[in-house]
């Protein structure tokens, strides 16, 4: 993701020495909580497990569609695993990925759909948690099959690496639950706000063309910068600013912490990431021509037709970034902006 430094910064909460602690030589390991869970192929998949509150746990069964099953490369339907990779360390992205409540199971939607995708295709899910660099390295050299980590399909990357899209890419506003104000997908409602953004993000990027195209009409808007996404909420919260703009998981997690405190916030409008002219796509990336793109977006797919799919993302308080169909290498950020 074009944004992924600033995003797993902006989605820390609180798991620092506990995830950092499980890196490996090579970049790569599984996840503690996970070889136990996931020690054999099972229609049986936890989802939301040990979430801090980010989400409501459900056990879902998730038969083997055997079509589908045989649809994988060879070498993967016999090995019986699909190799999982995430880039959540040193300290995770709630709601996306990071170690949960019991200090050593990879959580949060991203592995959470790798292993519905893994249990419909009838493989054990191994779950291999990295840096964000290493999960790369990991694909490359075969270590990973194939990644569930906030990527962003970009023509870039599609000169390397197979897609198959699952969610959109989008930003979001929180504002408090007792504003009246949203977006409305018109950056005109933005005239005479207060809004916070990050420093060097592609949503200041995106934040500064509209306010410079209301500067032209006359218009404006302030924008405010703090350190971290605490000062950002104290600020919302104090009624310093009137919104924040950034990753809409960030603001569906932070939702969630608010919801039982003295200032809940909500939702009050999305944006594409990649802008005005593209939707982007949060997609399963795997290694280009490995065979697997295509089998995993039927996979995904089914799980759309019989509904987990929107129960996951349901889970996950993710529900506005649903797609209606996983596509494979479908178009990403032009390089000029990827």
């Amino acid at each position: 993701m074009q944004r992924q430094s600033t995003l797993r910064n902006r989605l820390v909460r609180g798991l620092g020495a506990a995830t950092a602690a499980v890196a490996l030589a090579g970049g790569l390991t599984a996840c503690g909580g996970d070889a136990k869970a996931s020690g054999t192929a099972s229609d049986k998949v936890t989802v939301g497990a040990v979430s801090n509150g980010a989400a409501q746990q459900a056990e879902l069964s998730v038969p083997v569609v055997e079509s589908l099953r045989a649809q994988l490369p060879k070498a993967v339907r016999d090995r019986g695993e699909l190799v999982i990779g995430v880039g959540a360390l040193p300290a995770g992205f709630p709601p996306l990925a990071y170690v949960g409540t019991d200090q050593k199971t990879l959580t949060g939607a991203e592995p959470d759909l790798g292993r519905l995708v893994a249990a419909t295709l009838g493989l054990k899910p191994v779950v291999k948690n990295s840096t964000w660099e290493n999960l790369f390295v990991g694909i490359d050299s075969g270590k990973v099959d194939v990644a569930f980590s906030n990527v962003t399909v970009t023509e870039e990357r599609k000169k390397k690496y197979d897609f198959a899209s699952y969610r959109q890419d989008n930003l979001a506003f929180e504002v408090l639950k007792e504003s009246a104000w949203n977006f409305g997908g018109d950056y005109h409602n933005l005239a005479g706000k207060t809004v916070s953004v990050s420093k060097g993000t592609n949503q200041e990027k995106i934040l500064l063309e509209w306010q410079k195209k209301l500067q032209s009409e006359g218009k404006d808007f302030e924008v405010k910068y703090f350190p971290d996404a605490n000062s950002v909420y104290l600020a919302l919260s104090g009624k310093k600013i009137d919104l924040s703009f950034g990753p809409n998981p960030s603001i569906s997690y932070h939702i969630t912490q608010t919801a039982s405190g003295n200032s809940p916030t909500r939702n009050a409008g999305s944006f594409s990431g990649a802008g005005e002219t593209l939707q982007g796509l949060i997609a399963a990336t795997a290694k280009k021509d490995s065979g697997l793109a295509e089998p995993v977006a039927e996979a995904i797919n089914h799980l759309v037709k019989n509904g987990q799919y929107a129960q996951l993302l349901t889970t996950w308080n993710l529900s506005n970034e649903a797609v209606t169909t996983s596509e494979v290498n479908p178009p990403g950020l032009p390089t000029t902006n990827s």
